[in-house]
């Protein structure tokens, strides 16, 4: 359960969190017309606190709009500064902020076309899959649900109403004992899951499924990628297929919620060792360094609080 916080921002000032409502008839909620975006907040190693790569998700989050042909009621720069500015009204060091863009109350129908919404609230939020997973791998399924087709779903944004596959997906994994779904293509090659991106090792090379296919282009999932090009190590955006998990030395997925989890068991079949391999751990480590402020390269990535 999410612990409430003090305040939310909405439309532009900060309300109580009890009061941070919408009116019944609030476009989104009935046809999922909107975009969200997941940050982080870390503590960092030498002091203080920042919020890991906001820039790149608040840009997203205009792509959607844009995607979905919504006007912004607020810059870039404005819905940036909410985020900051929640934090310190919460009083937190760290945490999950959810930034929401919706389309609001007045007409009602498909084509119907109503002011644009923003919200921004924060909670405590540890490990997405829970601390174990971190340290010793989680359980994947694979889906019976399909990622949607390029042209069903407009992939390049966190859309609110193409979650509904995904929620089918986690829910069914839970169900069956598992604790995240892998979500193939609808030509049958690995997508990601249900809301985060995958990557494989095998021989040293790791594959992760490429932008032209229906993922969501991750924030995390580039911050791997571009680790992995300053450590030398071979990356590969291409499809692959879901047998070729089951071969892999290492899988692990990521996300701003789950960070850097690795996989210790696909469809009841043991990933490599069964445990957190070399490659995946170094990863993990650089990318904890990375948000905490140890990595001095990657500094603009942090806004400070």
């Amino acid at each position: 359960m999410v612990e409430p916080t003090k305040k939310v921002w909405l439309d532009g000032r900060f309300v109580d969190w009890n009061d941070a409502q919408v009116p019944i008839l609030t476009h989104t909620l009935h046809y999922g017309v909107g975009v969200f975006e997941g940050i982080r907040c870390y503590r960092l190693h030498d002091g203080g606190s920042a919020i890991f790569r906001l820039k790149e998700h608040v840009r997203r989050m205009s792509d959607g709009l844009k995607i979905l042909k919504m006007e912004p009621a607020f810059s870039e720069e404005e819905v940036a500064q909410a985020c900051v500015e929640v934090v310190r009204a919460n009083e937190l060091d760290e945490c999950y902020l959810r930034p929401l863009m919706f389309c609001g109350d007045g007409a009602m129908g498909l084509a119907a076309v109503n002011t644009t919404r923003v919200a921004v609230a924060c909670w405590k939020w540890g490990a997405y899959l829970g601390k174990e997973a971190l340290e010793s791998g989680t359980r994947l399924k694979v889906s019976s649900f399909n990622r949607h087709h390029v042209n069903v779903g407009m992939v390049q944004g966190k859309i609110i109403g193409q979650y509904v596959p995904s929620s089918l997906a986690k829910r069914e994994a839970i169900a069956g004992g598992y604790d995240e779904a892998i979500m193939l293509d609808t030509q049958g090659y690995v997508a990601e899951c249900s809301g985060e991106n995958l990557f494989a090792v095998r021989d040293g090379v790791i594959r992760t499924a490429p932008t032209y296919s229906p993922i969501l282009p991750g924030i995390t999932r580039d911050t791997i990628i571009t680790l992995c090009r300053e450590m030398d190590l071979p990356v590969r955006e291409e499809r692959f297929t879901r047998d070729h998990l089951y071969l892999c030395d290492e899988v692990f997925i990521v996300g701003t919620a789950a960070e850097v989890t690795p996989v210790r068991e696909i469809d009841d079949r043991c990933i490599g060792a069964g445990r957190p391999g070399p490659i995946t751990k170094r990863l993990q480590d650089a990318y904890f360094d990375l948000v905490r402020g140890k990595n001095e390269r990657h500094r603009s990535w942090l806004t400070m609080i």
